[in-house]
């Protein structure tokens, strides 16, 4: 029976939120399990508090490639590595299928160590149990086809009733995402007695994911509801940009709260519209109705899970020959640019 289990899922935030299904597969295969997760600090705040996570493993990966910081980062290395071997695991498995995540299995000590087969940059050498997945598959079956080798590899009563029921339609995927109290009672204060409000997220890491600021704007003006802008640091000219598109309609909230916050914000949203991106996913993991915006990246792949089937997601991409083409940057983004204000406000009626 695994005592201590290690999942390495470091980043992004919309792949860990696609890895809560396995965890909680994992805590249901394994109830009295201590399970750790070595997380990206960017991301700490959307599984700090988690009742079925026992620890976390904190670094800063932002700063990793900065020759200024390659002091810092040496000495961050150093600690990490020798925290993962100072723990003895029953289980490790690496979620993430990368060279860095791949060297921290390797560090880990642990009898199993296991991750993807077709794992990339070399990782899979670092494994002594590979699973072979089908890339075209979404990312949470990929993540439970792993849990489900697990529960083979360990097999206890409790593992028995899981593997028949993850095996199930996509609806009944649970997603343990929790939203912090003290959160909730922030972003009342902040809201100021606004209750009904619509979340847009206007923008997304990569720059060929992002819908024109000047539509949000558009949209934005066009609604009777009030719309809260959210984004970090980082965005604040798109959000400034829309903001001016929208004839200072909108609600801005960039850079105004934390990762605890948003997540708090998304769930008391009567809909939120964003492109694919980490509070997208946050957002229809909590179930709030979304109008999902797709270009470059395969929504069969990595959208909001069976969407599909949900009558909570909306998901909209223009019929581009080269989408989705997983590029970060493009000089024309038509595949986002051709999906129009119209389109989106016809998905949003339903919700509004």
């Amino acid at each position: 029976m695994a005592k201590k289990i290690l999942i390495i899922k470091p980043s992004s935030l919309g792949d860990v939120i696609h890895a809560l299904p396995f965890l909680k597969t994992i805590k249901d295969a394994f109830p009295d399990a201590h399970i750790a997760w070595v997380l990206n600090k960017s991301c700490e705040g959307i599984l700090s508090g988690n009742p079925m996570i026992d620890e976390l493993i904190i670094f800063d990966k932002d700063p990793w490639g900065n020759i200024k910081s390659i002091s810092k980062t040496f000495n961050e290395i150093k600690a990490l590595i020798k925290t993962l071997r100072a723990k003895r695991f029953d289980i490790v498995i690496d979620l993430q299928g990368l060279l860095r995540s791949g060297i921290m299995t390797f560090f880990a000590r642990s009898p199993l160590k296991i991750g993807f087969e077709n794992a990339r940059e070399g990782s899979k050498f670092f494994y002594n149990k590979k699973v072979r997945v089908d890339t075209g598959a979404h990312a949470v079956d990929r993540y439970l086809e792993v849990a489900r080798v697990i529960q083979k590899e360990h097999r206890t009563q409790n593992t028995e009733h899981r593997l028949q029921s993850t095996e199930t339609r996509a609806e009944k995927i649970e997603f343990p995402l929790y939203v912090d109290k003290a959160a909730e009672e922030n972003i009342k204060k902040l809201l100021g007695g606004i209750s009904n409000y619509v979340v847009i997220v206007s923008s997304a890491r990569w720059q060929s994911k992002r819908w024109p600021a000047e539509y949000f704007g558009m949209l934005i003006s066009g609604l009777s509801i009030p719309c809260i802008i959210t984004g970090t640091a980082s965005d604040k000219e798109t959000v400034q940009k829309v903001m001016d598109a929208s004839g200072g309609e909108g609600i801005n909230f960039c850079s105004k709260i934390n990762l605890k916050e948003l997540a708090a914000l998304l769930s008391g949203a009567k809909a939120v519209i964003s492109a694919d991106s980490g509070p997208l996913h946050i957002a229809a993991a909590l179930g709030v109705p979304v109008v999902a915006l797709f270009g470059p990246t395969d929504s069969h792949r990595t959208g909001p899970y069976g969407w599909q089937r949900s009558k909570k997601v909306k998901l909209l991409r223009a019929s581009i020959s080269c989408s989705p083409c997983f590029k970060k940057k493009c000089k024309n983004p038509l595949c986002m640019s051709n999906i129009s204000v119209e389109m989106v406000s016809e998905e949003l009626k339903e919700y509004l």
